[in-house]
């Protein structure tokens, strides 16, 4: 049996909903009720369910030391195991890899690292990607990067940001983006709706942005969406002008993601869990995002990343 995937980037616009504030003194910020204990435990059996390789054993050491800007700096220890055999008749060999991931402040020697996981942002689009690059780099308050603790070669693994919309809307970059949302060929009252969105409500939207190599080890995501929610609860309050501390103040949020749908998903008979197993998430949270969403849309990529995948009908 023959099984072909099509490529679509799924678009979703979630509310704000209460939370209650990370730190101990009282909040003015409320943050959503999508990255409570529950929904981040949620996501990570989502990622352990659909992770590639078998984690055998993990060890994490956590240390937080905030700085002036209230931003921590989280260490990862991830040990693993995985057994390999060459043949049936020889015996099986061990292997075993460390890794020490930290959590930074996004910095300009990121730059090369971040632009290569967002080549296909938006698709096949030429764009500012470079600039989108710095506006992402340049908000070092709100927004991480994980690397390797003192990796020669500096390679960023993955990065999570929220960009308010509003803000940066005389970017090249971001008036290229909400061009391209806008003219991916919407029904109108989708259209319209997307319109108002980017437009007279931007101010109270963040674009949250993250992007991670394939085998990033499934652990690392709750710590990391822990980070970027506090950074914006801190930086409501910490940010030097009333300018800066209300531009993080979101009432919804944007994620464009990508998914894979079998060939003829939108013929299965309608049936919720049909369509449902005919979608297949890039990452598993997006099916969380997906599901938490006020309102969302999908559209086809031009790039193919996945074509073909065979498998034996029984």
């Amino acid at each position: 049996m023959t099984l072909v995937l099509s490529g679509f980037e799924d678009i979703h616009i979630i509310k704000e909903m209460p939370r209650k504030p990370s730190r101990c003194r009282q909040s003015s910020r409320h943050l959503p009720l999508a990255y409570s204990p529950f929904f981040r435990t949620v996501a990570q059996v989502a990622s352990y369910c659909k992770a590639n390789h078998q984690i055998h054993e993990s060890t994490f050491h956590k240390k937080s030391s905030p700085n002036a800007a209230g931003k921590r700096s989280i260490n990862h220890i991830l040990e693993e195991k995985s057994e390999e055999s060459e043949s049936s008749d020889e015996d099986s060999s061990e292997m075993v890899a460390q890794a020490d991931f930290a959590f930074f402040d996004p910095k300009p020697d990121d730059f090369h690292g971040v632009k290569v996981l967002l080549q296909m942002f938006l698709d096949n689009k030429l764009w500012d990607l470079s600039g989108f690059v710095d506006l992402i780099l340049g908000q070092t308050t709100v927004g991480t990067v994980v690397k390797i603790e003192d990796d020669e070669d500096n390679g960023v693994f993955t990065f999570i940001t929220a960009l308010n919309l509003g803000r940066y809307k005389g970017y090249k970059c971001i008036m290229e983006l909400k061009e391209f949302l806008l003219g991916v060929g919407l029904e109108k009252d989708v259209k319209d709706a997307l319109r108002l969105l980017l437009g007279e409500e931007a101010q109270n939207v963040g674009l949250l942005v993250s992007q991670r190599v394939v085998n990033l080890p499934p652990q690392l995501l709750p710590p990391l969406y822990d980070a970027l929610f506090d950074e914006i609860s801190w930086a409501t309050e910490d940010e030097p002008t009333e300018e800066c501390r209300s531009s993080f103040c979101f009432k919804f949020f944007l994620l464009i993601s990508r998914i894979y749908k079998h060939k003829n998903a939108d013929q299965r008979n309608g049936r919720r869990g049909d369509i449902d197993e005919a979608i297949i998430y890039v990452k598993p949270e997006d099916e969380i995002f997906h599901k938490l969403s006020l309102w969302s849309f999908s559209f086809p990529l031009h790039t193919e990343h996945v074509a073909t995948h065979e498998a034996n009908s029984r």
